[in-house]
């Protein structure tokens, strides 16, 4: 019965909150960018590395690997940041604490959007440009409603 309270609760915050604040959507697509950092790194770098070292494993084994990096990744990114400002350890709870939902779902824009262009696991320099803008675009709303509704930051 709390489930189904807080997710009507949650429905009633979507539908009200307002999705045209400008400074809402500057904080949320800063918040967005430092992750879209943080898991290009790790992703990247492991499709980079299997591709240049022509290591033949299957696509979605160097895809699944490359997201699983590239959460790690921003994770590690966020604690480093964070940690300028807190204690370590509170900067890696709070670095794990992060959205999930919005690593998730960038990556897999990410990965899709190289999948549906080069055939997955392949980096090119025109591909890059459609793969970040996949992932910075993909949980930015989700990351502004988490701002209005939930006074939650990814990051």
């Amino acid at each position: 019965m709390i489930i189904y309270e807080r997710l009507i609760m949650s429905i009633q915050n979507t539908l009200h909150i307002n999705w045209s604040c400008n400074h809402t959507w500057l904080q949320a697509s800063k918040n967005t960018s430092w992750c879209l950092l943080g898991c290009c790194i790790g992703d990247f770098g492991t499709i980079a590395f299997f591709q240049f070292m022509e290591i033949l494993w299957p696509v979605p084994l160097i895809m699944t690997l490359a997201i699983v990096n590239g959460i790690i990744t921003s994770i590690i990114l966020e604690t480093i940041i964070l940690s300028k400002q807190m204690l370590l350890k509170l900067a890696f709870k709070t670095a794990i604490g992060m959205s999930l939902v919005s690593m998730v779902s960038m990556e897999a824009a990410m990965n899709l959007t190289d999948y549906i262009l080069t055939g997955g696991a392949i980096l090119t320099w025109w591909v890059i440009p459609f793969m970040l803008f996949a992932g910075f675009i993909t949980p930015l709303p989700y990351n502004y409603w988490r701002l209005k509704a939930l006074g939650k930051a990814c990051h």
